[in-house]
């Protein structure tokens, strides 16, 4: 192993490689490009040096800021079509939280990991929320989270890739803008009550100790004041290069070496069971397509069973139905957080 910096010039290295990467990533036009980057370098740097932990406050905030963002596209015409298409919601995640409850009650029947650790560790997204619970149920909380963070990791790989490959950039004429003091006065209104909501839920998140608070505390919060008319998210784009950044860490630093030497002999089985399940999200994608005419890139990343917040990321940055994405990851994010630890907990006990 390579001698360890120090903690300061660690951090340098981390900002300075994420940087570059997420530049590069940003520059080939990759959605995520910057979480992407930033994840990347986490899990090498964590790799070389041994774990770095993110600040937990900095996590809430930009769990937060993601939640704020699913909210803006959570307007009334997409929250319409979400009660309207219910039972289409419904029974896409339905299946891939069966399909996900099925994989780990394999991988426990055959012994690939001790305990009841596979059946916490590929449930299809909440991935921080079925790590922090899984430890209180007697699972390995460090297997849990690998097999948790490789899925996140896989998932995210690939669906940036395949909206990269998939997206076309269409080229919208720029009209100048004209300054108006009255837009300017509203605009910075709506950014200050949008970053009071940020800080709100990232407050009574850890004020409760709710798992994934801020994002789902300022989402609810979001759509809620949205559809009231009493508030415009507006959300700059250097908060949000921020948020992807620390996303991206707060996966890639998560890995480290006596995590994946404890877990190399099971690795081919969890690779093969996180296959399986990116094969089932595939499969509903398709069948999005054919029976509801949804797009392919959107019916893709609507079922892709990764976390929520990095396919909400690629959703924002790419070229589809954003609403429709976060719409249906937002339900299996809420169906996995309530009934997730119910039913892997009873299937535990059997």
């Amino acid at each position: 192993m390579s001698p360890v910096l120090p903690l300061r010039w660690r951090w340098l290295v981390l900002l300075l490689l994420s940087g570059m990467l997420g530049g590069v990533l940003h520059a080939l036009h990759f959605p995520a490009g910057v979480l992407l980057g930033c994840m990347l370098t986490g899990i090498l740097l964590s790799l070389q040096w041994g774990q770095m932990n993110l600040p937990k406050p900095f996590f809430m905030l930009a769990q937060a800021v993601l939640g704020c963002l699913m909210a803006q596209s959570m307007r009334p015409p997409a929250l319409s079509k979400v009660l309207a298409d219910w039972p289409l919601f419904l029974g896409i995640n339905l299946l891939v939280i069966g399909a996900g409850g099925l994989l780990g009650w394999l991988l426990v029947r055959r012994k690939v990991l001790p305990g009841t650790t596979a059946l916490w560790g590929i449930a299809p997204g909440a991935a921080s929320a079925m790590v922090l619970m899984a430890e209180s149920y007697g699972a390995d909380a460090r297997l849990v989270a690998f097999m948790q963070y490789t899925r996140v990791v896989l998932v995210t790989a690939v669906a940036a890739g395949v909206a990269h490959l998939a997206m076309v950039v269409t080229a919208i004429p720029a009209t100048p803008a004209v300054p108006d003091p009255i837009t300017n006065l509203q605009h910075l209104y709506h950014l200050g009550a949008t970053l009071l909501l940020i800080l709100a839920a990232t407050a009574a998140a850890q004020r409760w100790h709710i798992p994934a608070g801020g994002l789902v505390l300022a989402l609810v919060g979001g759509t809620v004041l949205q559809a009231l008319g009493v508030l415009v998210i507006e959300l700059p784009a250097a908060l949000l290069v921020l948020a992807y950044a620390v996303i991206g860490w707060s996966v890639g630093l998560r890995f480290t070496r006596d995590i994946l030497l404890h877990a190399w002999q099971a690795l081919p089985m969890v690779l093969a069971a996180i296959a399986a399940l990116m094969g089932l999200g595939l499969v509903l994608a398709l069948l999005l397509v054919l029976l509801a005419g949804v797009a392919p890139l959107t019916a893709y990343l609507a079922t892709s069973p990764g976390g929520a917040d990095s396919v909400v990321v690629i959703a924002a940055t790419s070229a589809v139905d954003a609403s429709f994405v976060m719409a249906m990851q937002l339900v299996r994010f809420l169906m996995v957080l309530v009934l997730g630890p119910r039913v892997t907990a009873w299937l535990a006990k059997k």
